[in-house]
């Protein structure tokens, strides 16, 4: 198929690469219409892509080359133990990825864009519709209208899209949040002996590893990623919200970075003294604040990805709670089913009923995997400190449910 016209709504990871994806497949025009102003690459926060996932996006062409990515190997669930500074390893499994910087895959990911598509900033969209004639139409929050043959929802959580897509579909906040920071990584040199009284202060983590520091009530990863100016060490901890602490279960980024309330502050600090080992609760304590936020966990999945010219993408389509560390790479498999689909389909008809085959499946079970990933290791916690390799992989693969593993999976052909 060649020809026509493509507005992606949404400018970040999901909708560079389908705006690639569609210039790339043929498409006349492809339009980006981007709400926000500033630079989206200042957003700081980790986020890794399984190797195999990696490869197969590397080869067709949705992941570029030469962006910086620092490697995994190993992940060590450890808990606080009186003996030990940087706590006690119940168990140590393979862990096959890539971590990357969001600001910098997302810029990659920009430079990837053919010059030929038009990138808009500052453009919200209020809301779609069919057109009478076929094609779509997008309202902008200036009072524009403007038609398109085909209209790509990669505009996230509060997707205006999936409005007209699958009004039904409502995020569900899981009843729990997500503290996030990351920290120049050199600074762990600070510690020294500040893990003392315990004798054995532990050195610089092994930068290979990811470390998930286990509390009743929740959990908390701990692991590298490159930066701007130089390696960082970046953390995700899930746990229930402090009962005073200010929060809105109605928008994912209540507290952006540096917007933390003095209540949630003091909550933040309390957790790491009493439930990390002593390492790296320090280690934590060192994130600036501007560097710190807190974020609501919610999921969603919908019943169809498309409707009429409309296609849902990303996060827009299916949003999986972060524990299946696959957000990225289901987004821009979802470009690359659409970059294979255009170029066999005949009709946009036919792109969007193979689409739909395949991508909206594909969400719903990594929703309900990361659902049984969040119950486990927030929502109902185990004995933690009971638990050896044996024990600790059966409850693994009592999670994973006969899913192959977290990071996504492969596509199919």
């Amino acid at each position: 198929m060649r020809d026509g016209s493509v507005a992606v709504v949404g400018g970040s990871i999901a909708g560079c690469a389908f705006a690639a994806a569609a210039a790339r497949a043929g498409a006349r025009e492809v339009v980006v219409l981007e709400r926000t102003r500033g630079h989206l690459a200042d957003r700081g926060v980790g986020l890794c892509v399984h190797d195999d996932r990696a490869a197969e996006l590397r080869a067709g062409g949705a992941l570029p080359e030469g962006i910086a990515a620092h490697r995994l190997e190993r992940r060590r669930w450890v808990v606080r133990d009186p003996g030990s500074a940087g706590g006690r390893v119940i168990w140590e499994q393979p862990f096959p990825f890539h971590s990357y910087h969001w600001g910098l895959l997302w810029r990659g990911l920009r430079d990837a864009v053919p010059d030929a598509v038009v990138y808009r900033q500052g453009e919200t969209v209020t809301g779609v519709a069919q057109a009478g004639d076929g094609g779509a139409e997008v309202r902008l929050a200036g009072g524009g209208v403007e038609r398109y043959d085909l209209v790509v929802g990669a505009d996230g959580y509060r997707s205006a899209v999936r409005a007209a897509v699958c009004p039904e579909s409502r995020p569900h906040y899981a009843g729990y949040v997500c503290w996030r920071g990351n920290l120049d990584a050199a600074r762990l040199a600070e510690l020294g002996d500040a893990a003392d009284p315990v004798p054995d202060p532990v050195p610089d983590p092994v930068p290979d590893a990811v470390t998930t520091v286990c509390f009743p009530g929740g959990t908390c990863v701990i692991y590298r990623i490159p930066g701007p100016d130089g390696p960082r060490l970046n953390w995700v901890l899930y746990a229930p919200p402090p009962q005073d602490g200010g929060l809105r279960f109605d928008d994912p980024t209540s507290f952006p970075p540096g917007g933390l309330t003095p209540e949630l502050s003091e909550h933040l600090g309390a957790l790491l003294e009493r439930e990390f080992p002593p390492y790296w609760g320090r280690a934590l304590a060192l994130t600036d604040p501007r560097d710190t936020f807190v974020q609501p966990i919610y999921d969603l999945e919908t019943a169809r990805t498309t409707a009429g010219r409309l296609l849902l993408a990303g996060d827009a389509a299916s949003v999986v709670r972060p524990h299946n560390t696959s957000g990225a790479a289901k987004a821009l498999q979802d470009a690359t089913a659409f970059a294979d689909g255009w170029r066999r389909a005949g009709s946009f008809e036919e792109l969007l009923r193979g689409y739909e085959g395949a991508r909206g499946p594909a969400g719903r079970e990594l929703v309900a995997l990361a659902r049984r990933l969040g119950h486990a290791q927030v929502e109902r916690t185990p004995a933690w400190a009971d638990m050896g390799r044996a024990e600790a992989e059966a409850w693994w693969q009592g999670q994973l449910a006969g899913a192959p593993g977290i990071g996504g999976q492969a596509m199919s052909p």
